[in-house]
C-alpha cells in the first residue's frame, strides 16, 4: 500500500487471511495507519517519509482505517478466507 498525495492507494484492498500488508509513506508529511473506531488492530506510529508499517491480517472481515493526523484520509482492507 502506498501513502501518497494525502491518500492511501488503493483505497480499497482485498486480501486473503494470513496476508501481511505493508504501507509505505511516500509523502513528505507524516501519516499514521490507524483503525477507525475503537479496538481495531491497526496502530502505527507516525510514519516519516519512506517509513513503513506492516500488519498481518489473520481474521476475515472488513477493516476500516485512517490517518489520525489527516482524518480525511480513509481506506479499507477486506480480508477473506
Amino acid at each position: 500500500m502506498a501513502i501518497k498525495n494525502f491518500a492511501f492507494s488503493p483505497a480499497a484492498l482485498k486480501v486473503k487471511a494470513g496476508t501481511t500488508v505493508t504501507w509505505t509513506n511516500q509523502d513528505t508529511d507524516a501519516h499514521t495507519v490507524t483503525s477507525a473506531g475503537s479496538g481495531g488492530p491497526l496502530r502505527s506510529a507516525a510514519l516519516a517519509t519512506h517509513a513503513t508499517y506492516r500488519y498481518r491480517f489473520t481474521a476475515p472481515g472488513t477493516y476500516h482505517y485512517l490517518c489520525t493526523i489527516h482524518p480525511f484520509m480513509t481506506a479499507t482492507v477486506e480480508v477473506t478466507r
